[in-house]
């Protein structure tokens, strides 16, 4: 409303500037001066001026013009500052919520959602609809300066202000031919930008594969293409929006030109009533015919504002429900009983029953589709249980709020998180360097076995370690993995088929590190090299996405005819 106040109120002393003109030119071509009778329906305004004891000499209605242009700038200096405060908090605004939006998601939705629609929605497009805002509000303000512009028109010639609004509603329509068009190449757009961004979050992350296997070539050729239809799109929308900047001073003269010969032949007009009106009708045109253009220069970025409007209600209809109660620390047990996860209508996990004791160490095998990760993702409060439950200590693990449980959750993966940062902020996650903190990092590194490795280095805990870590060994990057996780106060550590990737020297390495670790913490572990888990208390096996046995190593063995078979393959 603010915004809106202050373009009516430059409108407004713009042309009440405008209409010293008349006087002016009245004084000018009389020798008895100003005569009010003159003015009109615009006589209101000189009388004011004299009524505050303002005479109509030349000097002083010059002076009264230009206070009314000064105070014009000012307003818009004013209004100007202010737009932009109001712009950028609204785009800070909405990347925020978008962010919230994201960070409160369900897993589930997640998994199933287009990256490349996420980083686009959240980098892109925020920026085009900054783009709207501006050219959604100078469309407001362009229709109200038309207004106060028509309405002084109106008061000087009812007729002439008639034929503006006239050919504003002509100019309307011929612009509608090209809204449409507008509002369908700027859809397409944000769905090539999608796609694009997809294509280059892929591009990164098998880069090694495209590079070594001589294929970066054909992939990078999808991205050409993809640029090239982008940009075709892009031609497209500025070929429509240009045709309004095209079309705004020749339309504007040309009914000048018309008006001026109406006036003059059907009104018998005078001179200096025919120029103040000019100058109104001239500001008026402008404002209808920039109304149109902004317009269609606003529905350029109308596919971004679907966009976000259908991103931000897909997060909304697919929040995570959290729970209510703090989570402090692990009490006692996790208990799993009848419980059954579905994606959609297809079973992953069934009939699922289990019991895991505070610092017991528990691994999960079974063949692939088995249902492990699943019941791992369940286990963290990544997903919810379609039916049966999950409790920790007797309470259900959905009644907690998610972010205080997981906070005591550790999880190494097997592809390793390493951020471009030094070895102290990856392990730390960038906890200010204090003597506690320095000293609880001391000790994370001596559990992951990481000290050896951190003292060989010339800069210590702050050599950087690279984009991904390139600069460490697929051992080194799990051992900060581990020391990151155990930097935290943690419950429950769960390591996701972490030494899969790792040669036999360092897996044994790496497994040496997590036994220390065995009655410390509850562990959980996913796996397929069956020599990580030869001592751990219990082997959940799985097939099917159901629980066949739980037991020991060696029990496993003679009871179980596929677990057997499992471990002779890999020759244990």
């Amino acid at each position: 409303m603010i915004i809106l106040t202050l373009s009516i109120s430059i409108s407004l002393l713009d042309a009440l500037g405008l209409s010293m003109f008349l006087p002016i030119l009245q004084a000018l071509n009389q020798e008895g001066g100003v005569d009010i009778s003159a003015m009109g329906n615009l006589a209101f305004i000189v009388e004011g001026i004299k009524n505050i004891g303002i005479d109509l000499s030349i000097a002083k209605i010059i002076l009264v013009m230009l206070i009314f242009f000064i105070l014009k700038g000012v307003v818009k200096y004013f209004g100007s500052i202010y737009f932009i405060k109001i712009q950028q908090e609204f785009i800070r605004n909405l990347r925020i919520q978008l962010l919230r939006g994201l960070n409160q998601i369900s897993f589930k939705q997640f998994m199933i959602s287009d990256s490349g629609r996420i980083q686009n929605t959240l980098s892109g497009e925020v920026d085009r609809v900054s783009e709207a805002f501006s050219t959604y509000f100078g469309t407001i303000r362009n229709a109200l300066m038309a207004l106060v512009y028509l309405g002084f028109a109106f008061l000087i010639n009812p007729g002439f202000a008639l034929l503006v609004i006239l050919f504003g509603v002509i100019s309307h329509f011929l612009f509608k031919l090209v809204y449409s068009r507008t509002r369908s190449a700027s859809r397409g757009l944000t769905n090539q930008n999608h796609h694009f961004q997809g294509q280059v979050i892929q591009y990164v992350s098998h880069f090694k594969y495209l590079r070594s296997t001589g294929m970066i070539g054909r992939f990078a050729q999808k991205l050409e293409d993809t640029i090239y239809s982008i940009e075709s799109s892009r031609k497209r929308i500025s070929v429509l929006s240009s045709i309004g900047s095209a079309v705004v001073e020749p339309i504007v003269i040309i009914v000048l030109v018309f008006l001026m010969w109406v006036q003059f032949y059907f009104f018998d007009g005078n001179l200096n009533t025919t120029l103040v009106s000019l100058l109104f009708f001239f500001r008026a045109l402008n404002s209808l015919i920039g109304l149109q253009a902004m317009w269609n220069t606003f529905l350029k970025v109308s596919g971004s504002i679907e966009n976000i409007q259908d991103f931000n209600d897909s997060m909304n209809k697919n929040r995570f429900k959290d729970g209510t109660l703090a989570f402090s620390e692990f009490g006692d047990n996790i208990s799993i009983k009848d419980l059954y996860f579905a994606y959609e209508t297809k079973p992953i996990l069934k009939n699922i029953n289990l019991h895991i004791s505070k610092n017991e160490s528990v691994a999960f095998v079974g063949e692939s589709g088995s249902g492990k990760t699943t019941l791992i993702s369940i286990l963290t409060g990544l997903l919810h249980p379609s039916n049966g439950s999950l409790t920790i200590d007797g309470t259900p693990l959905i009644n907690f709020q998610s972010n205080s449980y997981q906070k005591r959750i550790g999880y190494v993966s097997q592809d390793p998180v390493i951020f471009d940062d030094n070895l102290y902020n990856n392990v730390t996650l960038w906890a200010p360097k204090t003597p506690e903190n320095l000293l609880r990092f001391k000790n994370s590194v001596q559990k992951a076995s990481l000290e050896d490795f951190v003292t060989e280095l010339d800069d210590r805990e702050n050599t950087i370690l690279g984009n991904n870590g390139i600069n460490l060994s697929g051992g080194q990057k799990q051992r900060v993995s581990i020391a990151r996780e155990l930097y935290k106060d943690i419950d429950l550590l769960i390591l996701d088929e972490a030494t899969s990737a790792l040669d036999s020297e360092t897996e044994k390495a790496i497994q040496k590190s997590i036994e220390a670790l065995q009655g410390k913490y509850t562990i959980l572990i996913v796996a397929h090299r069956l020599s990580t888990i030869k001592n751990v208390d219990k082997i959940v096996l799985m097939e099917k996405g159901e629980i066949i046995d739980i037991d020991n190593f060696n029990n496993l063995i003679k009871k179980q005819e596929r677990f057997a078979r499992m471990v002779n393959l890999q020759e244990l």
